[in-house]
């Protein structure tokens, strides 16, 4: 008998992550959604992972209603091109990405997709929680109803626009050849994610934390970018720009492309490094003037970018050890 659920494609970019990897496995394997296929794109790994994913697609080689394809790069290519792959060879409804570090709650699936045919949504957003050795903090983001009030909370950093917070109708991918950019591997995801909802009908949103994000260490919270990481994120952000500009949201945007500006560097500031702090100055220096002017930001966020801009930097120091070192270094780790 043929499954009447949609498909829907799970994509999981893969390098080098067999230290991780069989949690990420075991989460997709015990999904009691039925109608699956999985995509893994196995971006030149040299130690396990391959080996790891191959025994994963041997346990379904049988199934009719779960499907396993591994693509393999030769060369390492990031994961921009490596989710790219994994498009290029989905067949499902609807798309859905998971990290090779994190995990999903086994009725992630079923929830999302009975949101989604209840509301005949192209995306369904929801909640995840931050997930550190030994303990995890629920995470919520804040409702949407429209593809607007999405766009405009991700650009005033009140909602983040990773993909794993979301699963999209394959079709918006088709119909507007939405694709990574290949080797701008930071910001991939916001640009991606503000082209679908640009081109979204109706979305909605579940109040329900279903995506298991791995913190491993509190020294990652602070998000060094290289100078690389910053070009290929001012890439990203300008492609945002001229999409917006070009949609039927041009009219709304008012200053929100400056507040996302200020938000993307905001991670140079949780830090205790004075070239940080020189970084954020220097980076997107026409949205410094607008440091106080996104009200829906928490007053802590804004005085943290006006003592950037005004070169404050002891206070950022301050904020660094007595927040991100005291709260997320002991408290929740």
């Amino acid at each position: 008998m043929e499954n009447p659920d949609p498909l829907v494609s799970i994509i999981i970019p893969v390098y080098n992550a067999e230290m991780t990897l069989s949690i990420c496995l075991e989460a997709l394997h015990r999904q009691n959604y039925t109608s699956l296929e999985y995509i893994f794109v196995n971006d030149a790994s040299t130690d396990a992972s391959l080996s790891m994913i191959q025994a994963f697609a041997a346990q379904f080689n049988k199934s009719v209603e779960r499907h396993v394809t591994i693509v393999n790069h030769t060369s390492n290519q990031g994961v921009a091109t490596a989710r790219n792959s994994g498009l290029d060879r989905a067949t499902g409804d609807f798309i859905y990405y998971v990290d090779a570090d994190d995990n999903i709650d086994a009725n992630a699936i079923t929830v999302m997709m009975q949101k989604a045919q209840e509301t005949s949504a192209d995306i369904v957003g929801f909640n995840w929680f931050l997930s550190f050795d030994k303990n995890e903090r629920k995470m919520n983001q804040p409702s949407f109803s429209t593809p607007w009030e999405a766009i405009e909370k991700i650009l005033r950093g009140v909602m983040r626009w990773n993909l794993w917070l979301f699963i999209v109708k394959r079709s918006i991918y088709e119909d507007h050849n939405i694709r990574f950019q290949p080797a701008m591997n930071m910001g991939e995801d916001l640009m991606v994610m503000i082209k679908l909802l640009v081109h979204a009908n109706r979305v909605t949103f579940i109040d329900e934390a279903l995506y298991h994000y791995r913190q491993s260490n509190t020294e990652s919270l602070t998000k060094v970018y290289s100078q690389d990481h910053m070009k290929q994120v001012t890439v990203n952000v300008a492609e945002v720009t001229k999409v917006l500009y070009n949609s039927s949201f041009s009219d709304k945007i008012g200053d929100l492309i400056m507040f996302l500006k200020l938000n993307i560097k905001l991670p140079l500031l949780i830090s205790d490094r004075k070239t940080n702090y020189e970084r954020w100055l220097s980076w997107f220096p026409e949205a410094n003037a607008y440091t106080m002017q996104n009200k829906a930001l928490s007053l802590r966020t804004r005085i943290i970018q006006f003592f950037a801009a005004k070169r404050m930097f002891w206070a950022l120091k301050l904020y660094y050890y007595l927040v991100v070192r005291f709260v997320y270094g002991v408290i929740y780790k």
